[in-house]
């Protein structure tokens, strides 16, 4: 039959990332994303392994980002929807093969009120010599990856607003958007994990906020093009066991989400 599903409207973003085999079952991998989720307040709504979930079905009719960026076995994977405070939703999806393990993330926030006007747009910062090949090299990594770290980024210790001060990679993405006007992007914070879930996409979304209040009041990028989200620590692309891994997974990225 039909698979039962919940309409929930707002911004999506979706994420996948790959993890190394390292022996963990996707139960194992499943487990301490699902605990987050409840401590953060979500409740599960849905929470059920390969066959108990519909199987063949059930792995159909669900959305699945595209391979090469998610796989999933349709005899070992695992599903967990859930809902959140202030109308969020979340769905994890795990599964893998020999070599990997695969984890989606699908995350859904209400839309807020719409932005106000845009006031006249401010002259743009004059760029820097090395911002023509610092601009081609992310225009590069965004078009074929469809998202980029901005690494030079500076935030104080736990706060959220952007240090002042010139970076080259919003100076090479400011260039990058003035240069493809029809391109829209996300800005996506992105934190390690200490603390609890809620508040670091709170943090990790007004940072995002941050840069693009940055992009537009800076460099004139009409502010329709840029959309900012947080998703705290459920993407993390290093291991949040040391220092440096943390650092790391401290970050914000730009996601490409239309355009010709």
């Amino acid at each position: 039959g039909a698979l039962p599903v919940r309409q929930v409207e707002g911004r999506v973003l979706r994420q996948s990332w790959r993890l190394a085999a390292q022996g963990q079952t996707t139960l194992q991998i499943l487990a301490p994303l699902r605990d987050q989720l409840e401590r953060a307040g979500f409740t599960i709504v849905l929470d059920c392994k390969d066959s108990e979930c519909g199987g063949f079905d059930f792995r159909f009719a669900t959305e699945v980002v595209p391979a090469p960026d998610m796989y999933v076995d349709i005899r070992d994977y695992r599903f967990v929807s859930a809902t959140g405070p202030a109308g969020a939703a979340v769905s994890l999806l795990v599964s893998g093969d020999r070599n990997a393990s695969y984890v989606q993330v699908i995350y859904v926030t209400p839309v807020k009120a719409p932005a106000a006007a845009p006031s006249p747009e401010p002259e743009a910062p004059a760029p820097a010599a090395g911002d023509a090949a610092e601009a081609g090299g992310l225009a590069a990594t965004l078009t074929a990856q469809g998202h980029v770290v901005l690494p030079d980024l500076s935030f104080a210790s736990g706060a959220d607003a952007l240090d002042p001060g010139s970076y080259a990679s919003l100076n090479a993405l400011a260039a990058y958007l003035v240069a493809h006007p029809e391109i829209v992007i996300a800005l996506v914070g992105h934190t390690d994990s200490i603390g609890d879930l809620a508040q670091n996409i709170a943090l990790s979304k007004r940072r995002a906020e941050s840069v693009r209040a940055r992009l537009v009041e800076a460099y004139g990028i009409d502010p329709a093009r840029v959309q900012a989200e947080g998703m705290g620590y459920l993407a993390p692309i290093a291991s949040n066991l040391s220092p440096a891994g943390r650092e790391a997974n401290r970050r914000v990225e730009a996601i490409l989400l239309s355009g010709s």
